[in-house]
């Protein structure tokens, strides 16, 4: 009898005891995910409206956590309807073949104060390849409906052609219509997945 107390005793205290981490995933309505890109002689912006993904954070030791994001690419926006589809063709993203850009994190490091290089896959216009993306930790905070939200942000440079996305256009005086390097802004607020679904935004 007094094993079965102690053991339904231990459960409960181990029941009772936070989890270091915790799974937070993220609110399109309050993230974005932009680009921009050189055009002969300006910079055209564009971004991609739909995208997720889901971060397993120890705020404690943020090093230990993981993330992984995707993005349909079949969701870009450009603003110009035409070039939209042109930009969704085997020209491009090829959005039917290949729907989805994926980054799988592998380890974070420390790189100064509510900064980490997050070190993983990204994976898009089926070429995998490993990068390391800067990334700012920008805090945690309880929406005015009580859910835990952590908020996170990272700017970097890729170059189109490392992931056979190739096409261009000759100019006559010289020089090319598109810029191979593309500059990506993701902004992410995530809401933790835990307890029951809170109102609130």
């Amino acid at each position: 009898m007094n094993r079965k107390l102690f053991a339904a005793a231990a459960i409960t205290a181990l029941a009772a005891l936070p989890l270091a981490a915790e799974t937070y995933s993220v609110d399109p309505g309050h993230s974005g995910v932009s680009f921009t890109v050189r055009h002969m002689v300006t910079n055209v912006r564009g971004r991609f409206n739909d995208f997720g993904g889901k971060v397993n954070m120890d705020p404690k030791n943020l090093p230990a956590s993981s993330v992984e994001f995707h993005i349909k690419t079949a969701s870009i926006d450009t603003g110009v309807p035409d070039r939209d589809k042109h930009l969704r063709s085997a020209d491009f993203f090829d959005a039917e073949k290949y729907p989805e850009i994926v980054f799988k994190s592998d380890s974070i490091a420390p790189a100064g104060k509510d900064k980490y290089n997050v070190t993983g896959t990204l994976t898009m216009h089926g070429v995998s390849k490993k990068v390391t993306l800067p990334v700012s930790f920008l805090g945690q905070a309880k929406d005015p409906g009580g859910n835990t939200r952590a908020g996170f942000e990272t700017e970097t440079t890729l170059n189109r052609k490392d992931y056979g996305i190739n096409w261009n256009k000759a100019l006559d005086n010289g020089g090319v219509l598109l810029g191979e390097d593309v500059k990506v802004d993701v902004n992410l607020e995530t809401k933790a997945d835990g307890g029951a679904e809170k109102k609130g935004k």
